[in-house]
């Protein structure tokens, strides 16, 4: 299920059917989502039709094909293309994902739906504005608190302890998960969500941080931390392979073990 923050008194119509590219036996339609505030009208799918013989095989190739040759008006963030930035994250397919690893081939069917991460307010076309989920990772205060580090000296810790950080070190903040979360959905304003509840798991599992039992008890809330109902969503469409319901489940268990 998908849900996008519409712009106030609108609703999504039909677009405009662009020109089609090439004119091969591999042809694939794009239904992308598109709203521009500034034009005065609601958010709209238009359709590009493309020859997957002209295109590269990723959905970014195929949005690349299109703002070059087709609409250079539409909008989306791109940068790495490796899948270790997280710009590009999406809607794909029904699916959160990232533009840049989602092969064309992956989505069956003759079409592809393509839009901005559900739940965000929506800054134009598939620009979702990160504005909150980036201050809910600032909330969890993502850095190592310690008084031992020597200026100059390197902080080891033990490979049993380093080995910890795996599964939780790779997250890359897409935003897939969070946006994926239907509690996150109703209580975004409040409900931390999967991304930073892995991260805070991350620094809480450090060996090096000192800073334990402060960073539990800004957790202490009945929303930053326990509106997680353990859908398992997030699981599901992380492009990292990454188990933020686990990590979650770990920090309650953190809270129980303290009290």
């Amino acid at each position: 299920m998908v849900q996008l923050t519409l712009p106030k008194n609108s609703k999504l119509s039909k677009g405009k059917d662009w020109p089609k590219t090439g004119s091969g036996t591999r042809m694939k339609t794009f239904k992308v989502y598109r709203f521009d505030p500034a034009d005065g009208q609601g958010p709209r799918w238009d359709t590009y039709q493309l020859d997957l013989d002209e295109c590269g095989p990723m959905v970014l190739d195929a949005l690349l094909k299109i703002k070059n040759e087709v609409d250079p008006s539409l909008s989306f963030r791109r940068s790495c293309r490796e899948g270790v930035c997280g710009s590009c994250a999406m809607n794909i397919g029904g699916r959160n994902t990232l533009a840049c690893t989602k092969g064309i081939d992956e989505v069956g069917g003759a079409s592809i739906t393509i839009s901005p991460l559900p739940h965000m307010p929506v800054v134009r076309d598939l620009v979702p504005d990160l504005s909150q989920f980036y201050a809910q990772y600032a909330e969890i205060q993502p850095w190592l608190q310690t008084s031992e580090a020597e200026p100059g000296k390197e902080h080891t810790q033990s490979v049993e302890d380093r080995d910890k950080l795996n599964g939780l070190y790779e997250c890359i903040l897409c935003a897939s998960c969070s946006t994926s979360c239907p509690s996150y959905w109703w209580n975004g304003d409040r409900y931390l969500g999967p991304a930073a509840l892995l991260q805070a798991y991350r620094w809480l599992v450090d060996s090096r941080d000192e800073s334990t039992n402060e960073r539990l008890d800004r957790l202490e809330d009945p929303f930053k931390l326990y509106r997680c109902h353990t859908i398992m969503n997030c699981t599901n469409v992380c492009p990292k392979g990454l188990n933020p319901a686990k990590a979650i489940a770990e920090v309650k268990k953190m809270m129980v073990e303290r009290a």
